[in-house]
């Protein structure tokens, strides 16, 4: 065991009980640290349901082509907890935080939060904070880890820009039950003179998005009403009152992304203090990468488990949302291209199930529902999610893992086909990790 992993399960006992949002134990901590979130480069802090990894990763790309160093911060990891601290490097694009620098922070954070209560994450957001603090860079890239106003993250009091992507159910035990409740604590990132640019949105949620920036003077670009991006002629079109630009389509997969793409071209030309060219926004597009959002698996020993000819596809999403959008992301693929469609499905116990498999009605032929090794939280068991599939209409069966999954559909459907394994990020980081051989972390 890597002496961070230790680290990081002796600060998991620190906060037994399940997540209470608060800001004050953060501050707390942070001050002890010497107010590292004070001394940040210039913070773009993103909050969302649906798409804050994708924007993180376009903005990601986008501003490395321009030539800028950037920090970023995101959750959860896949494989490995480094993933979440993205250190800026004097030459190329920004990496995983080395494992001495991730134990020298936790470690700091740990000797002078001396065993008071706090969260896992936010006692590694504020370690993160200080490694960001302590490296230099151009810009950092926040990620919000749940909801916004209460956010661990939202202790940043004057970031250069704030993007909030699309709202949908999650988390309702926490946010709230309804779509405007869970925009008012996405809203809660807002800050005043900043500005915020807003993803496409349901009416009510960006009536109170708007509301809440007035309220504190934060001027909106908002998707539809000052900024817009679509597809044409198999280019992506990006429009704004006093610009048009002509870009190819994203590296990464689905209709969505062209919302995701637009909106953090939207966001980077909001980054008045950087000089952010067609060119780089161009190249941004191209070079984008982010595991586990509609990613191919073309190679590895998990492709070597089924017919030759068949398509092995990995996503993450789990609510309702992104079952559409993974719904109609494999019916694009199959106009394409027809192929038997089937799913390899685990998620987290809190999720709705039938609210994410009822997308894929009419379009998947078989379920495989597996558990999910090592999740931080309850999954569902294979037997209540392949029962929830079957209640909205699809064929369904359990199994014990992915590779007993992939065996049972070659066996009973051989020949070209095309699986996407989903449902759950923990699920996708055990998939990475078992096409890496490595074994994938908890936490």
């Amino acid at each position: 065991m890597a002496k961070s992993d230790k680290l990081l399960a002796d600060l998991k006992l620190l906060h037994p009980r399940l997540i209470d949002l608060s800001l004050g134990r953060i501050e707390v901590l942070l001050g002890k640290l010497g107010d590292p979130h004070k001394k940040l480069p210039p913070v773009v802090h993103i909050a969302g349901t649906n798409g804050k990894g994708s924007v993180a990763a376009y903005l990601r790309a986008i501003l490395e082509a321009a030539g800028y160093r950037v920090h970023v911060y995101i959750s959860p990891h896949l494989v490995r907890f480094h993933e979440r601290i993205c250190l800026a490097t004097t030459e190329g694009p920004s990496k995983p935080i080395a494992e001495d620098a991730l134990v020298d922070v936790l470690t700091r954070a740990q000797a002078v939060n001396d065993g008071d209560d706090i969260t896992q994450f936010e006692i590694t957001t504020a370690a993160a904070l200080l490694a960001f603090s302590e490296t230099p860079a151009d810009v950092l890239l926040l990620e919000v880890g749940l909801g916004g106003r209460l956010d661990a993250t939202n202790v940043v009091a004057k970031p250069a820009l704030c993007v909030i992507t699309t709202i949908s159910m999650d988390h309702a035990d926490k946010l709230g039950d309804d779509l405007d409740e869970i925009a008012a604590e996405k809203a809660g990132i807002i800050k005043q003179g900043a500005p915020c640019v807003v993803s496409q949105q349901d009416e009510g949620p960006l009536a109170v998005i708007d509301q809440v920036a007035q309220d504190i003077g934060a001027p909106v670009m908002a998707w539809g009403r000052d900024f817009e991006a679509f597809e044409q002629s198999g280019r992506l079109i990006f429009q704004r009152d006093d610009r048009l630009i002509d870009l190819p389509i994203p590296a990464l997969h689905g209709r969505h992304q062209i919302i995701n793409a637009g909106t953090a071209i939207a966001g980077a030309l909001e980054l008045k203090a950087f000089k952010i060219d067609d060119r780089a926004i161009e190249t941004g597009l191209k070079t984008v990468t982010w595991p586990a959002r509609m990613q191919r698996l073309d190679s590895g020993p998990l492709l070597a488990r089924v017919s030759t000819g068949t398509e092995l596809w990995l996503d993450g999403g789990h609510n309702a949302a992104a079952g559409k959008v993974l719904a109609q992301t494999m019916a694009d693929l199959d106009e394409r291209s027809d192929k038997p469609v089937h799913l390899i499905t685990g998620m987290l116990a809190l999720k709705d199930a039938k609210a994410f498999l009822a997308p894929f009605r009419g379009l998947v032929r078989h379920v495989m529902a597996v558990p999910i090794p090592g999740a931080h939280e309850g999954s569902h068991a294979p037997d209540i999610l392949a029962k929830a599939a079957e209640e909205v209409g699809l064929r369904a069966e359990i199994s014990t893992t992915v590779e007993a999954a992939l065996a049972r559909l070659e066996h009973q459907f051989p020949g070209p086909k095309r699986i996407l394994i989903c449902g759950s990020l923990y699920l996708a980081g055990h998939v990475l990790a078992l096409q890496e051989g490595l074994a994938p972390e908890t936490g």
